[in-house]
């Protein structure tokens, strides 16, 4: 059985045990969150589409942790006008394990 979800403003294919790497949420480390925008569910009948949404399906999952990745460098220049701006960007994110997938 997999799900589709939606978080974070994407969409993540998902199975129970899986890890993954989503937009930051606003929970603690060794805490459960619920998923309830399941956008589809493969089960071995067959598959389920929501319109957007499918009823009364849920996806749990416990946070493993909250982190940032790697740096990025952020590179702006006008050529011949001698304007130059470098930055960087490190993107947070929550690690999560999908615990069950409740259809």
């Amino acid at each position: 059985m997999y799900a589709v979800i939606e978080t974070g403003g994407k969409q993540y294919q998902v199975n129970e045990g899986d890890v993954i790497f989503i937009e930051k949420l606003n929970v603690e480390a060794d805490e459960t969150v619920k998923f309830d925008k399941i956008v589809a569910l493969g089960t071995d009948e067959g598959i389920k589409i929501g319109t957007p949404y499918v009823e009364g399906a849920a996806v749990e999952a416990k946070v493993v942790k909250n982190g940032k990745a790697k740096k990025i460098t952020v590179f702006t220049y006008k050529p011949k006008k001698g304007e130059k701006r470098k930055q960087g960007h490190r993107q947070p994110y929550t690690q999560v394990k999908i615990e069950a997938i409740k259809a």
